[in-house]
């Protein structure tokens, strides 16, 4: 059988949890949410239980008993299978090696700037920065708010990550609009116009 494409890292979520201790889906999905999880992987129920059948289907994990909570429909307990835990691992270690190309939302909105009048596009990137400084705040409070309770480090390091690079984002945005003040070129050709920052 073909291996699955490592596309979708709610697959990567499930096995990860699965290598800790046999869950059942509905569990999959609260640990999830309780460990903030769901901030950098999307995660709805339905995809869960699409993902839990696709990884059933190539073999990754096996079901190991069926559990009922008082008047809850009894729930089925899946383990990850010797191929699942080596596709994890592997999986992770490509994961952590390997920079990859991403597409984020803002660089491609950033790749059509030009067709905006310099004064909208100041006037949202001003708005974005706004957003940013408070994405920055609470994710920093987070953070603070995890680690008194005495969890370590190592369990909020994609936050810290995150924080990075909307920080770096944010001091990238706050030049870039220092630079629109003061430095913008405007052209124009018949109808059409072209502007440009100086750097």
């Amino acid at each position: 059988m073909p291996k699955p494409k490592r596309s979708n890292l709610l697959a990567l979520a499930i096995l990860s949890l699965l290598n800790e201790r046999p869950m059942h889906p509905y569990e999959i999905g609260v640990t999830m949410r309780q460990r903030g999880l769901s901030d950098s992987i999307k995660l709805n129920t339905g995809s869960l239980y699409a993902v839990i059948e696709g990884l059933l289907k190539n073999n990754l994990i096996q079901p190991v008993g069926t559990e009922r909570e008082g008047k809850h429909p009894e729930r089925t307990i899946y383990e990850p299978t010797a191929d699942g835990k080596v596709e994890f691992f592997d999986w992770l270690r490509s994961l952590l090696r390997l920079p990859a190309k991403e597409y984020p939302q803002f660089a491609a909105g950033l790749s059509f700037l030009a067709h905006l009048t310099p004064k909208d596009a100041l006037d949202l990137l001003k708005e974005r920065s706004d957003m940013l400084i408070k994405q920055i705040q609470d994710v920093r409070s987070s953070m603070e708010a995890t680690l008194l309770m005495g969890i370590d480090r190592i369990f909020v390091i994609e936050q810290e990550y995150y924080l990075a690079l909307l920080e770096a984002e944010w001091n990238w945005l706050g030049q870039l609009m220092k630079n629109m003040e003061g430095e913008v070129i405007t052209e124009r050709n018949g109808d059409d116009w072209y502007w440009a920052v100086k750097l």
